[in-house]
């Protein structure tokens, strides 16, 4: 029978992974004994009824699958606390695991079938090296029970499920734990792939964590943040069916959750600071809820948006160029095609003499802050699609003809302008 072990997970700009294991070693160690070389780590990645996943083996490539399951890379060993903090010495070692897009056996979610969820990754930890430890020499110790995992990033939310009898919707929320007084709400609507019944993945599928990070909060003085989950999709307008009509089922249940929220947050929410964005198809519902409720929100922050051009109609654009709107989106982005959405809709609201429209339009999606590399060593260059990662991670400053965005003088980011509107 073997030891147990616990996982600990990071939120990345490419979702969780598990990054860290630690095996109790129950004897004390120094870090001069544990080395990377003296484990092997085999991981069998589950469903909830114990059965090897047969996945595809990337975003792109969703036909070619294959059972996931391998050996992983230990990129680094030494002795630590339970909850994985490096010391010199210790009864715990922990293991930094080789993560990212290039690692899909890291990852601590997956999409058997049409959403993501978080599956179970099933390691076999085996000391296949000797560790001189105080008195005693470790030899061929296994740890292959998980003791449990932990997801730091993701604690500070809740969950809740709206009381509108028609579509009740699940969400995630945070309360700010910074400021006095009534503070703004931030909602964020997923992508099409965090659809589901577990909230958890709305937040965490990709870093939107990082908008209740200390550095962002700090921006707004503090704001409460709203993550409703559709069981399936927002694009879904009763077919089931991805189309171009341009309308949701879930408008009236999504209105009905954010109303509801607020009335029960109603002595610490700052009416006038509703700030709503979301990626992809969440980026479409944005627009969507622009659209039907054009003097609702304060500033609205849409990203590789799904709304096609072409069912904005004139008025519609008259009704909504009033509105505070930055725009984020890829030129290389092949899955939402800026053409047939964002680049029009921008140019229409700015001829119609939009004031506050912004748009930061990239070339590509590239990792610019050292986390993932490609098989060469250059930074990560991601799908075109993913440019929520520059607005999660606030890296947007750039307006649609390459110059800053300055407001009063002052050169801004996304959330740095997202903070100063009010209506």
């Amino acid at each position: 029978m073997g030891r147990s072990y616990y996982a600990i997970i990071e939120i990345t700009d490419h979702g969780p992974y598990v990054t860290k294991l630690v095996p109790p070693i129950s004897v004390n160690v120094k870090a001069k004994e544990v080395k990377p070389e003296c484990f092997s780590v085999y991981v069998e990645r589950k469903d909830k009824k114990g059965e090897i996943l047969k996945l595809s083996r990337n975003w792109l490539e969703k036909t070619e699958k294959e059972l996931s399951k391998g050996y992983c890379v230990v990129e680094a060993a030494y002795p630590s606390c339970h909850h994985g903090v490096r010391r010199e010495e210790g009864e715990f070692v922990t293991l930094e695991m080789k993560y990212g897009p290039l690692d899909s056996l890291s990852a601590a979610i997956a999409c058997p079938n049409d959403f993501n969820e978080f599956i179970f990754s099933d390691y076999r930890i085996t000391q296949i090296a000797e560790i001189p430890a105080e008195e005693e020499r470790l030899t061929g110790l296994v740890f292959d029970l998980c003791a449990g995992n932990t997801m730091k990033q993701a604690e500070k939310f809740l969950h809740g499920i709206s009381s509108y009898e028609e579509e009740p919707l699940k969400y995630g929320y945070f309360v700010p734990q910074t400021g006095n007084g009534r503070r703004p709400l931030i909602i964020w609507l997923h992508g099409a792939g965090e659809g589901g019944q577990d909230p958890t993945i709305a937040y965490t599928g990709n870093k939107v964590v990082n908008l209740a990070s200390d550095a962002i909060q700090a921006k707004f003085g503090g704001a409460y943040m709203l993550v409703p989950q559709t069981p399936t999709f927002w694009m879904n307008d009763g077919s089931g069916q991805y189309g171009r009509t341009g309308k949701s089922k879930y408008g009236e249940a999504l209105k009905a959750l954010i109303d509801e929220f607020i009335t029960r947050n109603d002595a610490a929410i700052d009416t006038n600071r509703i700030y709503i964005g979301g990626c992809s198809n969440g980026g479409f519902m944005t627009m969507r809820m622009v659209l039907d409720y054009p003097d609702f929100f304060a500033a609205a922050y849409p990203v590789c948006e799904a709304l096609f051009n072409d069912v904005i109609s004139d008025a519609d654009i008259e009704a909504i160029k009033h509105a505070a709107i930055w725009f984020t989106h890829s030129k290389d982005d092949l899955i939402v095609k800026p053409e047939e959405t964002v680049i029009p809709t921008y140019k229409r609201l700015i001829k119609a003499g939009a004031k506050n429209v912004h748009f930061s339009f990239f070339d590509k999606v590239v990792d610019i802050h050292g986390l993932f590399a490609d098989e060469k060593g250059e930074p990560f260059n991601y799908i075109g699609h993913f440019s929520w990662i520059y607005a999660l991670n606030d890296d947007c400053h750039l307006d649609y003809d390459g110059k800053p965005v300055v407001v009063e003088g002052k050169e801004v980011s996304l959330m740095d302008w997202l903070a100063m509107q009010s209506k």
